[in-house]
Order: C-alpha cells, then sequence, then structure tokens
C-alpha cells in the first residue's frame, strides 16, 4: 500500500481525480465528509443509543453519540500525531501532493465519529437480538430461501456492516449515501471482508465482518481505489486494512476502556478506591501528584485520571503504529495496537473489571433481555408483513403494518434477502425509546 492512493479524496461518482493540491483549504474534503455524518439523521439517533446501560437515567453516563463524539476527538489526535510521523517519513507527500498532517487527523476523525453509527439499539445485544432471531427464532424458516452468504449476513447482523450499509447505499434521488471520500470509508472499514469465511486467520482485520452481500461490489471499487492487498481463503477474498483503521480502532479502544469504567464509577457499580489503584497504574509516570492531592471532587479526581490516561494511551498508541508502520503497510500487521501496547496490564485489569462489575451487572441484563424480547417481535411483524406483501397475501392488518415503515423500507418488489436485511436495517435504526415505543403500539400496549 502506498499513502498517496490510501489518501484518496474520490467520492461515490466521481468521473474525475480529485487533486489534494486543488482543495479549498478553508473546508477540505475530508472534513466535509466529518460534517456530512455528523449532520446525518443515522447519527443523530446515536444519542438515545446505548453504550454501556440501555435506556439509564441518568445525565453523566454515555451515550452511542456522545462515546461517537468523544472517539473522533481521540482519533483526531491521534491522526494528527501519526500524520505528522508520516509526512516526516515520506516528505514527498506534503512537497509533492500537498497533504498537511492534518488531513490524516481529518479522515480518522470523521471514520471514528461514524464508527458506530450502524449499531442496533441496545448496545451489542440489539446485534445479537436481530441475529437469534434468525438462527433460533420465527426467522429460521427463512434459511432455505437464501444464500449461505445471505443467512450469515443476518445471523450474524454486524453494526459495522451495516454502517458502511448506511454511508454508501444509494436510494432513490440520493445516489452514494452520504458519498463520503474514500480515504473516510477505508479508515472506517474495520473489518474488510464479506460474512463468510468465519474468522479464516488469527488477522484482527478477520474478527467480524465488514459488509453484507448488498454492498460487495461497492465495497470491492472502494477496496480497489485505495489499493488495499487482499490474500485468497479458499475461494475467498479478504482485504487488508486501510492504516488509518489502526488508528480508529485505537481511538475506540481508548474511550470503552477509560470511559466505561468511569461510567460504571459513577454509577457506583465501581467503588473509587478500585478507579484510583487502576487509573493510578496507568498514568503513575505523568501524574502531578501535588495537583492531584489538591482535588477535592471524586469528579475532579476521575477527570484528571481519565486525561492523563487518555494522553498516555494516544502516545502509546501512536508509538506502536509508526514502529509497525512497515507491517501495517503490507497488511501483516495481525493486531490492535493497543493489544502491542505496554500497558497491555493495566488495560486489560481495568476491561475485566468493567465487565465483571459494569457489563455483567444486574441492570444492564435485565434491560438487555427486554431489549431481546422487543427487537424479537417488532422482527416477527415486519418481516411478515413484508413478505406477504410480496406475495400478494396480506391481510388488512399486514397493510395496516406497512404503512408504519418509512418509505424505503416498504419496498416489496426486491429479493427475500433484500426485504429482510432492509427490515433487520430498519430495526438497527431505531433509537432505544424508539423501539420501546413501538413495541408498545404493535402489542396495542400504547396508542
Amino acid at each position: 500500500m502506498n499513502w498517496e492512493q490510501l489518501l484518496s479524496l474520490k467520492r461515490q461518482g466521481d468521473t474525475h481525480k480529485r487533486i489534494r493540491k486543488e482543495q479549498d483549504e478553508t473546508r477540505l474534503g475530508f472534513e466535509v465528509d466529518y460534517d456530512r455524518i455528523i449532520f446525518s439523521a443515522a447519527f443523530r439517533s446515536l444519542q438515545d443509543k446505548t453504550q454501556v446501560v440501555p435506556l439509564s437515567k441518568t445525565d453523566f453516563v454515555h451515550t452511542r453519540l456522545t462515546h461517537s463524539l468523544e472517539v473522533s476527538v481521540v482519533g483526531r489526535s491521534l491522526g494528527r500525531i501519526a500524520g505528522k510521523k508520516i509526512l516526516q517519513k515520506y516528505p514527498h507527500l506534503k512537497e509533492v501532493h500537498g497533504y498537511h498532517f492534518n488531513d490524516m487527523g481529518a479522515i480518522v476523525a470523521a471514520a471514528a465519529l461514524a464508527h458506530d453509527i450502524g449499531n442496533p439499539p441496545f448496545g451489542h445485544s440489539g446485534e445479537k437480538a436481530i441475529g437469534e432471531y434468525f438462527k433460533t427464532g420465527k426467522g429460521k424458516k427463512y434459511q432455505s430461501v437464501l444464500s449461505k452468504k445471505e443467512y450469515q449476513d443476518i445471523i450474524d447482523f454486524e453494526g459495522n456492516a451495516n454502517g458502511f450499509k448506511l454511508l454508501t447505499a444509494s436510494k432513490e434521488g440520493v445516489q452514494g449515501g452520504l458519498r463520503l471520500s474514500y480515504a473516510t470509508l477505508g479508515a472506517f472499514m474495520k473489518y474488510p471482508k464479506e460474512s463468510l469465511p468465519i474468522k479464516p486467520n488469527k488477522h484482527i482485520a478477520t474478527k467480524k465482518f465488514g459488509f453484507f452481500q448488498s454492498e460487495k461490489s461497492f465495497f470491492k471499487e472502494v477496496a480497489e481505489e485505495l489499493g488495499l492487498p487482499y490474500t485468497t481463503i479458499g475461494k475467498e477474498h479478504c482485504y487488508a486494512r486501510h492504516p488509518l483503521t489502526y488508528l480508529v480502532e485505537a481511538a475506540d479502544d481508548i474511550c470503552y476502556t477509560l470511559i466505561d469504567f468511569e461510567d460504571g464509577i459513577n454509577l457506583g457499580l465501581v467503588s473509587e478506591d478500585f478507579a484510583l489503584e487502576y487509573l493510578i497504574k496507568l498514568v503513575k509516570d505523568s501524574i502531578n501528584i501535588k495537583k492531584y492531592n489538591g482535588l477535592i471532587y471524586k469528579e475532579d479526581r476521575l477527570s484528571y485520571l481519565r486525561a492523563l490516561a487518555i494522553n498516555t494511551l494516544i502516545n502509546d498508541a501512536i508509538a506502536v503504529f509508526i514502529k509497525n508502520e512497515e507491517a501495517i503497510l503490507n497488511g501483516s500487521f495481525e493486531t490492535a495496537l493497543l493489544d502491542k501496547s505496554k500497558y497491555k496490564a493495566q488495560i486489560s485489569d481495568i476491561i475485566k473489571l468493567s465487565v465483571e462489575k459494569v457489563y455483567q451487572s444486574q441492570e444492564v441484563i435485565e434491560k438487555e433481555i427486554a431489549g431481546y424480547k422487543i427487537i424479537s417481535d417488532i422482527l416477527e411483524v415486519y418481516t411478515e408483513a413484508l413478505l406477504q406483501k410480496k406475495d400478494g397475501r396480506a391481510s388488512n392488518y399486514d397493510n395496516l403494518i406497512l404503512h408504519t415503515l418509512p418509505a424505503f423500507y416498504k419496498k416489496t418488489d426486491i429479493s427475500v434477502y433484500d426485504i429482510l436485511l432492509n427490515t433487520c436495517c430498519y430495526v438497527a435504526s431505531l433509537s432505544d425509546s424508539a423501539a420501546i415505543l413501538l413495541h408498545k403500539k404493535i402489542r396495542g400496549v400504547e396508542i
């Protein structure tokens, strides 16, 4: 891979090459990506989607929206620092092509902003609930009419693949979705493979999948434009990651490691004593003890430690990225940056405590159980109505149900796979509160 190709400003539908030196410096193309994402309806819905605790009534617990904004800020710093070092190593990128270190910061910030945009309501349990409906629930009956890859797409419904679909899928009158630059789409593509085969090797890029069959051809176009190499696994192709994806992933890892932990402390699920013990181990080389001891309130102490920890992990992730840049560029770097961190033991301790005290707390588990039921019921009603309509057997109830769908999701003159996937994507688009309200209405509990 080479950086000039990886930093492509091309957008879907372009008929000519976009030259970096010809860009308007007051509103760079990569910055336009950020703007388009933040003004999109899919991004706005993240304000009412679970990050850790579903349906939390407290104002200091993060939603997917606040988490995404914070990941974007961390990602921007990572991209700028890495960009500065990359331009020092490859000066022709600036001297000949006109790239600046802020370009990398803008790309990573935009991709990081969008990294959770395809996630369903109720956190990661929402993804599992969609898949389980088709794998073990009433939706299993559709297996016989789908190809193996189509069926795998929905039984292993993946927020990353849905995010790529949201960002790129064309609709009537809107070609190319948000029409983001290919560089930003490349950085967003955390798992550049399709749903089958499942984890064919130990490379982190194959841990999950990054696109549905419906977006396969465009995914390939983006990957080839960016020059992402691929390896052949049987008859399948798995593309290498865009190098900046490692920075997007690091930003996410840094934020959920530290900030989910902080949420657990603020909720009283993790004691402050634990926080002090775990976080101070992470920042012992940079902490100003006098300043720390002068902080009176718990929130200020936590904020100080968190800020130091984020800065520590940013610098460490950059060191790993630059040290392994050659392996990253040839697609052979197999792990997340933080897996090579010199603070890996401290990070693992924090995550282990978060899993025990926060992710598996009674409050979280009870609300995730409710989310399973809500998602399953909604999927059943809408898939039945749509497929009955497709077969010309829709009941009056089915027709009433279909009236509640946005126009794009009402289409039945398409394949069964597209109907089922669109329904999954509709459910995934719902916020936590919207899913609850819709469930009450279809059950006749609320009118």
